[in-house]
């Protein structure tokens, strides 16, 4: 046995190995898209218009007050705590209660595991004045449309087919299509699904978001004693407890079934970004539910601890009754004659590392938003769409702004006109009270989190797995049924669709972009694997981990 100081020796040198992995990975110049200088108000100062300004100071055309956004600047580039404190927030009536904004200073902190905050990048994002944005604006007015019709109605629901009409006849819409008499095309098996591996086999969502345990004890309270669990019961053992995943659903509105939508009065949208907080005033269905639409979906990611469908995946793999060749062929305990995993590549390990991940990955995705990108949130988008057509027929001052720059293939699409129709404004209607969040919209943290746990999982677990028994949610929620389609469904694909499922559920309550998700899990990817190769050097055991980029590659860890 060695002795203690041989040990105490070796464990620095294995912390100053890590840090000069980190050291040594390159640093990329981080760009953002040149919004920030690039308009002007009728007094020739910088309007901030293309940037995210919510809960700051705000004109009544919804613009942000420039010595406003300069205060947000200022702490930005000093870095000081007090400059932080010094950040003018929104005044005026409604009065508060005001919303805060959420921890610029996190993408500052430092970590001691995976690679620093500042050592990533991703694309500078989509500009308001170019086509890439406009699609992207288009499907998120036909997602906040059509949330309330059931995803395994898609193939046949008229309005959907109208939106893929639409969608695929966009200049740069980058959303994932699919090949029908010669022509690539959005289709209803192909809208507001995600663009990975897996993505577009079997139904909309993830089985992992539906399927529970079949080897838990007792159904629920109301069943007989002894009642054995399938897997449509949707309950996920969890020690002696269970997760249900059926979730509390909000209500729909009594007139035409359709659940609420927010944000589409522009005084209530100008108190909005202002800062007024009108958080908690959802309104739920009493009866539980499985996820059966975008509304669904949107509420889940609402309320969600950022780890927990990552988590629920874990436990319901581990809890399968398959042998251990579930486990990645690199596991050293999968074939072992004499040992189980346990504290190392075992059920506690993973169990704690695909949470280990989040923190991380939100550092990460926090410095993007704040100190590189600060992209507007859609919602304050569709505040520039709905005064640009608004103000059409005006010069373009304070009062009756112009933006003229945006395209005319967001301006006057269906789904634009759809909206005005429904709501008599041009404002993107938001599922939740409150709109988005207090921080910039890029990149997205659900869907940094989304790539970094799910990256977890996929280097665990056997991708080529087959989940047996597919299901899909009835239209109503209150139940699953099987899935009536050829696709064999595979671990490696149905993580994978988890991802985009979260991270483009947070596109369907308004609140993110479709580059948010495509960025950010890739992101979130990078940060998991950094975070394992760091790892390597801590395992007595001879390991590897084999997985499949969202991109499709294979890599060994």
């Amino acid at each position: 046995m060695k002795q203690p100081y041989s040990r105490r020796t070796s464990a620095r040198k294995i912390r100053e190995e890590a840090a000069e992995i980190g050291y040594r990975r390159d640093h990329p110049p981080l760009v953002n898209n040149g919004e920030e200088a690039a308009y002007r108000n009728s007094n020739n100062e910088l309007s901030y218009i293309a940037n995210y300004s919510k809960g700051l100071r705000h004109r009544q055309s919804g613009e942000v007050i420039p010595s406003s956004y300069r205060t947000m600047l200022r702490a930005i580039d000093s870095g000081e705590p007090d400059d932080f404190e010094r950040i003018t927030l929104g005044v005026g009536p409604p009065p508060p209660p005001r919303r805060k904004l959420v921890n610029p200073q996190a993408g500052l902190a430092f970590d001691l595991e995976g690679p620093d905050a500042q050592a990533l990048t991703i694309r500078p994002a989509p500009r308001i004045d170019g086509l890439e944005a406009a699609g992207e604006m288009v499907e998120l007015y036909w997602m906040a449309l059509l949330r309330d019709v059931p995803f395994i109605n898609f193939a046949g629901d008229a309005d959907i087919g109208t939106a893929a009409g639409e969608l695929s006849g966009l200049s740069d819409f980058r959303g994932p299509k699919e090949v029908v008499g010669g022509t690539l095309v959005v289709t209803p098996n192909t809208i507001f699904r995600g663009s990975t591996p897996g993505d577009l086999t079997g139904p909309f969502l993830s089985q992992f978001l539906l399927k529970g345990n079949s080897d838990a004890v007792v159904r629920s309270r109301e069943s007989p004693p002894g009642t054995t669990l399938a897997e449509t019961d949707g309950l996920i053992k969890y020690g002696s407890i269970f997760i249900d995943q059926k979730q509390k659903t909000v209500r729909g509105r009594p007139d035409i079934g359709d659940g609420a939508d927010y944000l589409t009065n522009y005084n209530t949208w100008l108190a909005i970004q202002r800062g007024l907080d009108t958080s908690g005033t959802d309104q739920f269905d009493p009866t539980r539910r499985f996820i059966r639409n975008m509304r669904d979906l949107a509420n889940y990611v609402h309320f969600d601890a950022l780890y927990e469908a990552y988590l629920n995946a874990c436990l319901y793999l581990l809890s399968l009754q398959v042998p251990a060749v579930l486990f990645d062929q690199g596991n050293p305990y999968r074939d072992s004659r004499t040992q189980d995993g346990f504290g190392t590549f075992g059920s506690p390990h993973i169990l704690s590392l695909v949470t280990e991940v989040a923190t991380r990955a939100l550092k990460v995705v926090w410095y993007q938003k704040w100190f590189v990108h600060r992209r507007l949130r859609p919602e304050e988008f569709g505040g520039r769409i709905h005064q640009e057509i608004a103000n059409r027929p005006n010069p373009p001052t304070l009062g009756s702004p112009r933006y003229p720059f945006i395209s005319n293939e967001v301006l006057g699409s269906q789904a634009v006109n759809r909206t005005f129709t429904r709501y008599g404004t041009r404002l993107l209607p938001q599922a939740f009270p409150e709109g988005s969040p207090t921080h910039p919209s890029y990149g997205a943290g659900h869907a940094t989190v989304a790539g970094a746990c799910v990256t977890i999982l996929k280097a665990w677990f056997d991708e080529s797995f087959v989940l047996s028994n597919p299901v899909e949610p009835n239209a109503d929620g209150l139940g699953l049924s099987p899935y009536p389609g050829p696709e064999s469904l595979t671990v490696g694909g149905e993580l994978n669709k988890l991802a985009s499922n979260i991270a483009i559920g947070r596109n369907m309550g308004g609140v993110h972009y479709r580059s948010d998700y495509t960025e950010s899990i890739k992101l979130g990817e990078a940060i998991a694997i950094m975070i394992l190769q760091e790892q390597k050097l801590t395992y007595n055991e001879n390991y590897s981990f084999r997985l499949t980029t969202f991109d499709g590659n294979g890599i060994i860890v």
